[in-house]
C-alpha cells in the first residue's frame, strides 16, 4: 500500500503541478515576449513532453486510487472519497478532449503556418487547462482535508 500511496502522490503532483506551471508560469511569460510563429511551437513541443507525463498519470492514479481503497487505506463509500473520484474522472476526461481535438488540430495548423487557427487552438487549450487546474487544485484539498470534513 505505501508504493501504490506514493505513485498516487507523485503522479497527482506531476499533473497538477505541471498544469499550475504552464498556465501560472510560462504562459504568460511566453505570451507577453513571443510572436506566434515561435510562441506556438514552443507550446507544442511543451505539450509533446508533457503529455506523456499526463498520460502515464490518467493510467496510474485510477489504479493506485482503486488498490488504496481495496487495501482499506480508504472506504470508496466516504464522500470525499467518491469526490476524488468523480473530479479525478473528469479530469481525465477534459485532457482527452484537449489531446484529440485542440492539441491535434493545433498542431495541424502550426504544420502549415496557420497562426491564427493555431492561436485558436491554443486558446481553447489554455481554457480547459484552467478548468482542469482548479478541478485539480480541489481535488488535492479534498485529498488533504477529506478526512477532517
Amino acid at each position: 500500500m505505501a508504493i501504490a500511496l506514493a505513485l498516487h502522490v507523485v503522479f497527482a503532483v506531476i499533473w497538477v503541478g505541471g498544469m499550475f506551471f504552464a498556465y501560472m508560469a510560462l504562459r504568460p511569460v511566453a505570451a507577453s515576449l513571443l510572436d506566434p510563429p515561435v510562441r506556438l511551437p514552443l507550446w507544442s513541443k511543451t505539450f509533446g513532453r508533457f503529455f506523456p507525463w499526463v498520460w502515464a498519470a490518467i493510467l496510474i492514479l485510477p489504479v493506485t486510487g482503486t488498490l488504496l481503497i481495496r487495501g482499506g487505506y480508504a472506504s470508496a463509500s466516504l464522500h470525499y472519497v467518491q469526490a476524488m473520484m468523480g473530479l479525478g474522472t473528469l479530469m481525465i476526461l477534459l485532457f482527452l478532449h484537449v489531446f484529440f481535438a485542440p492539441y491535434r488540430r493545433m498542431n495541424q495548423a502550426i504544420a502549415t503556418q496557420d497562426w491564427k487557427e493555431a492561436g485558436r487552438r491554443l486558446g481553447q487549450i489554455r481554457q480547459t487547462i484552467a478548468v482542469n487546474l482548479t478541478l485539480g487544485v480541489v481535488t488535492v484539498l479534498i485529498a488533504s482535508g477529506g478526512r477532517l470534513l
